[in-house]
């Protein structure tokens, strides 16, 4: 914990704060503090403990994404109310677990938005690499229902399971455009130069133009 407060920058706390993120520790650090510590589940159980910001995401990086249980994922989800904290949480944690299917399942249906979009960026990992047994115009159906009212974390994570339909299933790819069109979410959303604008039917085009050329 000493070592994290010597790495606090006010600077790069100001800019996190922008994205609600309260800590100051600049994420190369952090991970270059978590590639000397390696691989410690117990430690990283404490440090998730101690509800600090920072000392959380260096849990994140440095435990056994397989050795938490089904509740103790579930606890951390609704604990982690930062969004670096969620996403690390999500994606470096739970995609890894032999219980993601199942809180996929469990968190999508979920009444807090946060839960939700957890569940939701789980589906999204789905569509992309085990579509299977997804019911993908029944996703598109969801979707097109919610998303325009949905909370902010929960519209973003359902436009991102939309653009990826679009993007990974041509079969699907013009109706997730249209509603893409219809809702026009995120539809002026300021994207940098060299980047891809998050509005799904401009997502999805510049995706499937750098896949086929």
């Amino acid at each position: 914990m000493a070592e994290l407060a010597a790495l606090e920058d006010p600077k790069a706390r100001e800019v996190n704060e922008r994205h609600g993120d309260d800590h100051g520790v600049n994420l190369g650090k952090l991970r270059a503090l978590a590639k000397r510590l390696k691989t410690q589940q117990e430690l990283a159980r404490r440090l998730w403990g101690t509800d600090d910001t920072a000392a959380r995401l260096l849990a994140l990086l440095i435990c056994r994404p397989r050795a938490f249980e089904r509740d103790a994922l579930d606890v951390m989800l609704r604990e982690a109310r930062t969004p670096k904290v969620h996403d690390w949480l999500v994606n470096y944690v739970v995609k890894k677990s032999p219980h993601s299917e199942e809180l996929r399942l469990a968190w999508s249906a979920d009444p807090d938005p946060v839960v939700a979009s957890a569940g939701w960026a789980l589906t999204t990992e789905r569509v992309a690499k085990k579509p299977g047994s997804l019911d993908l115009a029944g996703l598109l159906d969801v979707i097109e229902a919610e998303m325009k009212d949905a909370p902010d974390r929960l519209q973003w994570a359902m436009n991102h399971c939309l653009a990826q339909i679009g993007i990974e299933h041509a079969e699907h790819r013009s109706r997730a455009i249209g509603i893409g069109e219809r809702l026009e979410v995120l539809k002026d959303y300021p994207t940098s130069p060299g980047c891809t604008s998050p509005f799904a039917p401009v997502w999805i085009a510049e995706m499937v133009r750098r896949r086929h050329g």
